[in-house]
């Protein structure tokens, strides 16, 4: 069998950590006087802590000094991780651990490529940490998707060529992160959504194992 580069994003592919998102940062927004929609937060998915904080911002026409920036920036991140301290197995996504054990089965490269820098935390928490070979987050990359840096770092962490490289992604930023690294991109959610990606499935439950099979010999 071919070795293949399999390289999943975090929230919304493996666990659904957007609701915990959306309460900390309708939490930030109401706090400056900032309405916050699930709609807008749909706009923060895949985009890092800096890019998000600067949307709300934006949206609500507000502006603060760079120490209030940071002390809401903290101030949201101490939230959140409030919230997914209380995670565990039962988050993950249905048949993301038959996906993962197939691949790993098979010796094919498993890496995490997402924007969070807490993917480490929630790996642990729901004991998926020992799943993948390689971890890049958002603290090992300066630009945020759809720049395709990290997913092109996580082809380098483990030493396969982009070309050979599948991605998993519930965003829009990051199918076009992956196919800006020459990568097969496959999306997971709405395909009203995730329109650009080379294949889309609502989610795990629809993605066999002859299907990736067909990936890894292509």
């Amino acid at each position: 069998m071919n070795k293949k580069g399999f390289i999943f994003d975090l929230d919304g592919v493996i666990v659904d950590t957007a609701k915990y998102h959306f309460l900390a940062w309708k939490k930030l927004a109401n706090s400056i006087g900032v309405d916050f929609t699930e709609t807008q937060n749909e706009q923060l998915k895949g985009v890092s802590r800096v890019k998000s904080l600067e949307k709300i911002l934006a949206w609500g026409n507000k502006t603060v000094s760079e120490a209030e920036f940071k002390e809401l920036m903290d101030s949201k991140n101490t939230d959140y991780l409030n919230y997914i301290e209380q995670m565990n197995a039962s988050e993950i996504l249905p048949d993301v651990p038959k996906v993962l054990n197939y691949l790993i089965e098979n010796k094919q490269g498993v890496a995490l490529g997402s924007a969070s820098k807490n993917a480490t935390v929630i790996l642990e928490k729901v004991d998926l940490l020992s799943k993948f070979d390689q971890i890049v987050d958002g603290n090992h990359v300066v630009k945020g998707k759809p720049n395709p840096e990290v997913f092109l770092k996580g082809a380098e962490a483990l030493g396969i060529e982009p070309k050979h490289c599948i991605v998993f992604e519930d965003a829009s930023a990051g199918i076009e992160a992956a196919k800006a690294a020459q990568m097969i991109a496959i999306g997971i959610g709405d395909k009203t959504v995730l329109g650009d990606a080379d294949y889309v499935f609502n989610d795990f439950t629809e993605i066999s194992t002859d299907f990736i099979k067909e990936l890894i010999n292509k």
